[in-house]
Parts: structure tokens; C-alpha cells; sequence
């Protein structure tokens, strides 16, 4: 095990350069044989790029191979080449480790220590999170890899986990592994990956990314029941050029084919489904425990104004939610929508779920040329505001400093937070071109005089029958 970082640079081969920052404040800990480092305000000592003496050595060959590309679009045989490979314990990340050293690449593992399960949910020995790590490092030893765990809890919590928890608080329905791919994964660990020396970043998502005419471009996955486009719709033109996704052509079972063809012990582990720091799926303990009392009662309120009940706080409901809402009615209510200023459950019928106009914030675009220029006079594309949801035709416009999605079929229980995802029009849908975070939905809805007079001369036993 690496006793001090110079040391621990020196773990992978070749003549490296360290290079730190002034105030530099690090602590070690030992995670089995693998090593975590935590960090605060500290350049990564970095694995550089070769010496003077080895520069040379590696410019001689560049023009024996005259301009060689290999297989990740770099320029260099991939001896040459050192890639950054975000091991995360699974199956998919694991293989594209394999697939990279059977090229022949200078292939350097990293697995990101983000959260603790027990401190997540308040439950001693609930440490996934650890047996992830142990897996990743068994692989790497199997693959014959250099293999790092740097301590990233600090910056998932306050980038990840706070802002769900600040998210759920304002009446939002956060979409966390968007921001933690936004932050962590394609903004911290890219940043240290070149600090590395490492020419690209590899991952096991599912998704296409290759050059095209103006840039880098990202295409839905070969495997459309496993694409993850939805996920990465905000990553920048200047993240894409240094990404690299081996699966995006292949189908699940062909990735754990490729496991057992490397002895992998991990082929058959199964896929995480649910948020990785809420792994019992009740993401009301997370909030509770990160931002103790916040969640405020307050009155479920009809679309007609009708006060049908109290609750004991927001978080505890989703726009779209039908079951568990604690009141009585004639009719099946659903949540339309969350007024954290007023600490208010606005319920009513289905119909008023259904939402055809959406405005958006933070719009990250993929697309040729300006978004501005792109947009004007409305585009049209293929949209998708969940990530298992249906694409449907849509116009993207901008008006008045607005970004607003026109949704040709509509969508039921639109939530302020979730993203709307672009695709092109032409083509099935296949390029991503972006997307945004919904600021609003427009309601569809609206309570007339006439129902308001009709509620109010019903007695109270007809709002008596459970909601189901």
C-alpha cells in the first residue's frame, strides 16, 4: 500500500512529474490494499505527461506512425495513450477496463468514494458503497491495472445531495444522476483525469459519441433499453471531446459476455436501479436527515379551492402521485401541484395533470451553431422529459429570454426539476442535441366559477369516499 502520494504517483509506470498546489491539505486512508485520498484545495499530484527524455522518445515514433488513430480517436498508438477509466464496481465499467487493456492502452482505473449508505440512511452497516470499491479493485487486479480511490464525499454532497434535498424542499422533483454526472463525474473527475496525463475519460455508459462536422456528437445507444442519453444531456461540446463510451454499439449481454471472457467475478452482478444514496428508495429519510425540520405542514387544497386536508410536508409528494395522500373524495385526486410558499398539496382530477407548454432553464445545447440562431422561428425535435418515457414531436422556442417546449401529444404529471430532453427531428431521434431543467409547466387546468359554486352547495359527505 502507498504511504504518501509521491509514492502512490509513482504506481503507475513511467517517469512522472508531481505537481501541487501551495496550501495543500490532504488525508489518506486505506480501503483494503487501495488507498483513498481526500482533498481541499489541492491540485491532484498528477500523473504528467512524460519527461523531456520520454517526449522525445514518444515524438519519434508519432512520425514513424504517421499520425496513426486508433480506435478512441486519438491520435498515437494506443500504447501511447493513457485513458482514465470511472470504475464503479459494475459490470459495464469494468468491461470497458477490459476492452481498453486488450487494445493495448496505458489504462488507469479510478473509483470515486462518493457517500457512505449508513450515513445516507441513518443505518449502521447499510455501506454498499464499500463493496463497490472492494469489486472495482478486485477487477483491476484481475485486468492488471493501476487502480486509485479518491475520496469525493465532500464535493457529492454539497454538488449531489444537498441540491436534491434543496430540490424536493422547493416543490421540485430532482433528476440527481444528471447533476452528478453534471459535477462530479464529467467536471471533477475530467479535471483530474487530465491532471493525469491522461488523454480521455472512459466510461460504461450506454450511449454513442463520435466526431461529426462541428464537433463531438452524441447519439442514443445501440441498446435502446439500456440508452442513457437522458442522463447526459448536459454535458458540454468541451466534456465530449475528452469522453469516450465503448458500450454505446453493444447490448447488455454482450457486455457480460465480455466479463466472463475476461474472468471477471463481476459478470453477473446485477444493475443498480435505484439512487445510488437512497438504496432503500425512501428518499424522504435522505432529506429528513440533511436538512432536519425544513419539511413544513400545510393544507392538500383542491383545484377548486376546497381545503380537503393537512399534511406533514411537502416531500412526502410528487406531482402525479395518486396513492397515500391522506384525504377522502368522491373522485381519484391526483397531486397537479407543490406551492412551497404557501406549504400548499394542490390535488384534483387526472385531467388536470396533462400539460402541453413547458419552460425551461439552463439549457445545455449539442446542437450546430448558436442556440439562439437554432431555435428561431421555433425547431422542431423529438422530446423526452423521462428518462423511460416515449419521445414525442415537440418546438423548441425562445421568446423574450424564455425557452419554451411546445409538446405536440402533451405530458401527465410534469414536475418543475425534471429535465426535457432534445433530440433530432430527422433521423429517429437518434442525436441527443441537449436539453434543459423545466422551470414550469403550464396548467392545463383551471377551476371555474361554475365548479367552485358546485363544491361549495355538495355537503360534506360527498367528499367522504377514499381516493384511490
Amino acid at each position: 500500500m502507498f504511504t504518501d502520494l509521491s509514492e502512490l504517483s509513482q504506481g503507475i509506470s513511467g517517469p512522472v512529474s508531481i505537481r501541487a498546489a501551495t496550501e495543500s491539505r490532504y488525508r489518506e486512508r486505506s480501503w483494503g490494499s487501495a488507498i483513498v485520498v481526500r482533498y481541499s484545495h489541492f491540485l491532484f499530484p498528477a500523473l504528467l505527461a512524460p519527461t523531456s527524455e520520454s517526449r522525445l522518445r514518444a515524438d519519434e515514433s508519432q512520425r514513424q506512425t504517421d499520425i496513426m488513430v486508433n480506435s478512441l480517436h486519438l491520435s498515437g498508438h494506443p500504447s501511447e495513450t493513457r485513458v482514465v477509466v470511472a470504475m464503479s464496481g459494475g459490470v459495464d465499467s469494468s468491461v470497458v477496463a477490459g476492452l481498453l487493456k486488450r487494445e493495448g492502452y496505458d489504462v488507469v482505473g479510478i473509483t470515486l468514494q462518493l457517500y457512505d449508505h449508513g450515513e445516507a440512511v441513518a443505518k449502521k452497516g447499510a455501506c454498499c458503497a464499500g463493496q463497490d470499491i472492494k469489486d472495482a479493485r478486485r477487477v483491476a487486479a484481475a485486468l492488471d491495472i493501476p487502480h486509485y480511490v479518491l475520496d469525493y464525499e465532500r464535493q457529492f454532497e454539497t454538488a449531489v445531495m444537498d441540491a436534491f434535498a434543496d430540490s424536493y424542499l422547493s416543490g421540485e422533483t430532482p433528476v440527481p444522476c444528471v447533476a452528478c454526472n453534471q459535477t462530479v463525474k464529467f467536471r471533477d473527475l475530467l479535471d483530474t483525469a487530465q491532471g493525469l496525463g491522461a488523454q480521455a475519460l472512459a466510461t460504461g455508459h450506454y450511449i454513442k459519441s463520435s466526431p461529426g462536422p462541428h464537433g463531438w456528437e452524441l447519439h442514443r445507444a445501440a441498446d435502446k433499453e439500456r440508452d442513457q442519453s437522458y442522463f447526459l444531456f448536459n454535458t458540454t461540446p468541451e466534456q465530449l471531446a475528452f469522453l469516450r463510451f465503448p458500450l454505446g454499439g453493444m447490448p447488455k449481454d454482450e457486455t457480460r459476455a465480455l466479463a466472463r471472457e475476461f474472468g471477471l467475478d463481476i459478470a453477473d452482478k446485477s444493475d443498480s436501479q435505484d439512487i445510488c444514496f437512497v438504496p432503500s428508495g425512501r428518499y424522504t429519510q435522505v432529506i429528513e436527515r440533511l436538512r432536519p425540520g425544513a419539511a413544513e405542514a400545510g393544507d392538500i387544497v383542491h383545484v377548486d379551492g376546497r381545503v380537503l386536508g393537512r399534511h406533514t410536508g411537502i416531500i412526502n409528494y410528487t406531482v402525479g402521485q395518486r396513492r397515500g395522500l391522506g384525504i377522502a373524495a368522491s373522485e381519484p385526486l391526483y397531486v397537479v401541484k407543490l406551492d412551497p410558499a404557501r406549504h400548499e398539496v394542490v390535488v384534483g382530477p387526472r385531467e388536470a395533470l396533462l400539460t402541453r407548454t413547458l419552460e425551461l432553464r439552463d439549457v445545455n445545447w449539442l446542437g450546430a451553431g448558436p442556440f439562439e440562431i437554432a431555435v428561431a422561428g421555433g425547431l422542431e425535435v423529438l422530446a423526452r422529459i423521462r428518462s423511460t418515457g416515449p419521445l414525442q414531436p415537440a418546438t423548441v422556442v425562445s421568446e423574450n429570454g424564455a425557452v419554451l417546449v411546445q409538446l405536440a401529444d402533451g405530458e401527465e404529471g410534469v414536475s418543475p426539476g425534471q429535465a426535457c430532453v432534445f433530440y433530432a427531428a430527422s433521423g429517429g431521434g437518434e442525436r441527443l442535441l441537449g436539453g434543459g431543467w423545466i422551470k414550469s409547466a403550464a396548467p392545463p387546468f383551471v377551476a371555474n366559477d361554475a365548479m367552485q359554486v358546485q363544491a361549495a352547495s355538495l355537503p360534506a359527505e360527498a367528499f367522504l369516499v377514499g381516493s384511490r
